[in-house]
């Protein structure tokens, strides 16, 4: 009950701090899996000063809060959210250039800093080109591809405390290795990025960027909801090799299924849940570890009841 009237409070005081207030927002709209029970309130934030206000509100009042980029690497409970989900917006999303340098809010999508550095004639960001998720979210997580990750080109970050101190880690710190960082599994907000880049032709930048969106089409079921690569990579083994050696390819749960075009995808084709897709990963790691051994790890990340 206490939350309760606490989170009908911080609606509207969020108001107030010039926030998106959405109570009850279903975040199957937030993910790309596309599935998710409503989050007892989402608030859109515009500024880093609401930011402080809505972390120390939530601080004080004891209410869970949760920073969702674009939701590629993640699925939501069929129960939703008991809590407060903030999308960072607004200023948050801003990105501007210094030299051969890219600071870009966390807020802002990869897809959308990538295009900025090609028409900037920078070049060493085309690894993130397809990649479906927010600047904040490919620095929590090291996120990477084709040979390149955030690592190559991340130097700095700015980010918030649940107090709301504004600190900054630069190059180790940032203690950036495979599908982890720094702030892997803390309650620290990130703010801001620093990307080192360098000079290119912004014609063989857009080649580079087309060439590998293509791998990708081919590749990849892009024409169908899911939440990138489901599982990490096991040392020594490829997922998707382990799941298709094991005859998993296409094993279906209700209306989700192992990708018949790639294994390492989970996918949600026929109006899916989410225990239709936790379903799907239970049985492929029970199957591999079965048949070969291996216990793969899931890279999603759940949230919710």
């Amino acid at each position: 009950m206490k939350q309760e009237q606490a989170i009908r409070q911080l609606t509207k005081l969020a108001e107030e701090w010039g926030c998106g207030v959405k109570p009850q927002e279903p975040m199957k709209h937030h993910v790309t899996m596309r599935v998710g029970g409503p989050a007892d309130l989402l608030l859109e934030v515009p500024t880093e000063q609401a930011l402080r206000q809505v972390l120390l509100f939530c601080r004080a009042e004891e209410v869970p809060y949760y920073v969702v980029g674009k939701g590629s690497n993640l699925l939501v409970s069929d129960d939703g959210v008991k809590g407060v989900v903030l999308l960072l917006t607004g200023d948050l999303r801003k990105i501007r250039r210094e030299d051969n340098d890219v600071i870009c809010g966390a807020g802002a999508s990869l897809a959308s800093v990538c295009s900025f550095a090609r028409e900037h004639g920078l070049s060493g960001l085309e690894f993130a080109w397809g990649i479906p998720g927010s600047a904040g979210g490919a620095a929590y997580m090291n996120a990477g591809a084709y040979k390149g990750e955030m690592h190559d080109v991340l130097t700095a970050v700015r980010y918030m405390t649940p107090d709301g101190q504004i600190g900054e880690y630069h190059g180790e710190e940032l203690q950036l290795s495979y599908r982890h960082s720094v702030f892997t599994d803390t309650q620290n907000v990130i703010l801001s990025l620093r990307l080192s880049l360098h000079p290119g032709d912004p014609a063989q930048i857009g080649a580079r960027m087309d060439h590998l969106m293509k791998l990708r089409c081919e590749k990849q079921p892009y024409d169908l909801p899911s939440s990138g690569s489901t599982f990490k990579r096991p040392e020594g083994y490829f997922a998707a090799a382990l799941i298709e050696q094991c005859g998993l390819k296409g094993l279906r749960v209700g209306g989700a299924q192992v990708s018949p075009k790639h294994s390492g995808f989970v996918v949600n084709d026929e109006n899916g849940t989410c225990e239709d897709v936790l379903g799907v990963i239970r049985l492929v790691q029970e199957k591999v570890k079965e048949k070969t051994g291996v216990q793969l790890e899931c890279e999603v990340r759940l949230l919710g009841r």
